[in-house]
């Protein structure tokens, strides 16, 4: 079992960037994939990345691809969530969430979810 908190988020103008941390503290954290998942105002949670357990196997959502960059250091417990060239779109609040072993795109998919973190991205 881990619990996740995210932390990073805040206040940047379009073009900027921001670094998404979450630290799931637990047993075992290296054997669980973490996903990314936002959810703007008015609008529904959705897939934003993923990193297995094995740290080469990586997934994005097409609005992410070559823009975010999701890492983990298993020595912290810690997974990343690199995020440049923000638009005023990547308004949401940023959740990060465990899962066993494999990635998975589907909030059903995941066991354990932090709070979320704030991401607010001006004009």
């Amino acid at each position: 079992q881990v619990q996740p908190v995210e932390s990073g988020g805040g206040l940047v103008q379009a073009g900027g960037s921001l670094r998404l941390s979450c630290v799931a503290s637990g047993r075992l954290f290296s054997t669980y994939a973490m996903g990314w998942f936002r959810q703007p105002p008015g609008k529904e949670r959705e897939f934003v990345a993923a990193i297995g357990w094995l740290e080469r196997n990586t997934d994005y959502a097409d609005f992410a691809e070559d823009r975010f960059t999701i890492s983990r250091d298993n020595r912290k417990d810690t997974v990343y969530l690199q995020m440049d060239n923000l638009q005023p779109e990547d308004t949401a609040i940023y959740y990060c969430a465990a899962r066993p072993r494999e990635i998975g795109y589907q909030i059903w998919q995941y066991n354990y979810w932090g709070n979320g973190t704030l991401v607010t991205v001006s004009s």
